[in-house]
């Protein structure tokens, strides 16, 4: 059994998870109060490995996110700071705004809704017809969009990097977390596989994918689960088709996007994602399969609740895993010009979802404090985006802890 002895701290701060959340944790604390000492415990050889390297690599403007919502907030303030960072750092940025096609007319209130709610989170968004879609992409084909000029896109890997580099952390790689030991009149103490033992004065949980368990070997109840969704991906075999970001109207019953066209920063376009179950925290494909992470899932009420209340949209999701013309034909409702030999798989990404009991998907981001501990149990997309904010404000919460713990 690891145990905290008073004054033995080996750091302040002690940060588990090496994303893009957990180093701009890192970077914030370090900004504002110089001489704390942060240190980074990664799991895997190096940072980003997971959900952070794994995404479409977009700035995402805010536009989707209810008025208020720490989403919102986040989102369109960590655009900003976001495009500023990677222009200070000399990262792989642009600017290149997007669109947001209905396709269908039962789409199109939606549509308006999201223009409305646009505005609303001081988001310029400009309207556009049929003919005017053509003008920003010749080959999509729509009843109406909108333009959304805020959006962009980034090496969001390289931001990560830049992060651990700028820290000043002292950050361990291929250090797994697999016991915790807290004292709340002391601190805690960490037991990584490899048998280190890490010391500090507070605990932030930046685990993603394993957050529920890191919070639970600290001792707190998250309260939530996180349920795996796999996103698979196809890249463009002719991205020339394609000169930016094209996003379907999302149905808001859904907290995911729906298949999109995203042209990254490498001139490449990728297609997707969809989201189906993942058979382990990080299955990114069917054939991984963890018995023990699967049974803790299917062990979750809300998981059941959710396979009751979204089975019609699960199986429409299912189907285009298993089959390339089922994901081709919903490519076509915006790009009509796309054929099979088109899409070329790409690698997949797993979503970290937190799910209540009663199968609520959490909707935004869920920061929850325990003695000596901050955990960031829910960050979704756009948790890349806003991750400058976020950094700061579990920063300042965690500057607020130590201050109260003397």
């Amino acid at each position: 059994m690891v145990q905290v002895r008073a004054g033995a701290y080996d750091c302040d701060v002690l940060v588990v998870g090496g994303g893009i959340v957990g180093l701009s944790t890192a970077y914030a604390i370090t900004r504002a109060a110089p001489g704390k000492r942060v240190t980074v415990l990664e799991k895997e050889p190096g940072p980003a490995r997971h959900q952070t390297g794994r995404n479409s690599g977009v700035i995402h403007s805010g536009i989707y996110y209810r008025p208020g919502s720490l989403k919102a907030r986040y989102a369109v303030r960590g655009a900003a700071e976001m495009v500023k960072f990677c222009a200070e750092y000399g990262i792989a940025h642009a600017v290149t705004g997007k669109l947001i096609v209905a396709t269908e007319r039962e789409e199109l209130p939606r549509l308006h809704a999201l223009v409305q709610r646009g505005r609303e989170n001081g988001i310029p968004v400009r309207e556009l017809g049929p003919a005017q879609i053509g003008e920003y992409e010749p080959e999509v084909r729509g009843l109406a969009a909108i333009h959304v000029g805020t959006t962009g896109v980034c090496d969001f890997v390289g931001v990560t990097r830049q992060l651990a580099r700028a820290s000043g952390a002292e950050i361990r790689y291929g250090a797994r977390v697999v016991r915790v030991d807290r004292r709340p009149e002391r601190g805690v103490a960490v037991l990584t596989a490899s048998g280190d033992v890490v010391r500090a004065r507070v605990l932030v949980n930046c685990a993603g994918l394993y957050c529920d368990e890191v919070a639970r070997l600290t001792g707190d109840e998250p309260e939530v689960r996180i349920v795996p969704f796999r996103g698979e991906y196809y890249e463009l075999a002719r991205p020339e088709l394609v000169r930016g970001l094209v996003y379907p109207v999302p149905d808001p019953a859904f907290p995911f996007l729906g298949v999109h066209l995203t042209r990254g920063i490498d001139g490449g376009v990728h297609i997707g994602p969809n989201a189906v179950p993942a058979l382990a925290r990080e299955g990114y494909g069917w054939g991984v399969v963890r018995p023990r992470e699967l049974a803790g899932t299917v062990a979750w009420p809300g998981s059941w609740a959710i396979a009751r209340r979204h089975w019609r949209y699960g199986a429409g999701e299912l189907h285009r895993s298993v089959s390339k013309g089922a994901f081709l034909r919903a490519v076509r409702r915006l790009l009509p010009a796309a054929e099979a030999g088109d899409l070329v798989r790409a690698p997949a990404g797993v979503r970290a979802q937190a799910v209540l009991r009663d199968g609520t998907l959490v909707d935004d981001f869920l920061i929850r404090e325990g003695a000596r501990a901050v955990h960031v149990l829910n960050a979704p997309s756009p948790a890349a985006t806003a991750s400058l904010p976020i950094g700061r404000e579990v920063g300042r919460r965690v500057l607020e802890m130590l201050a109260a713990a003397g």
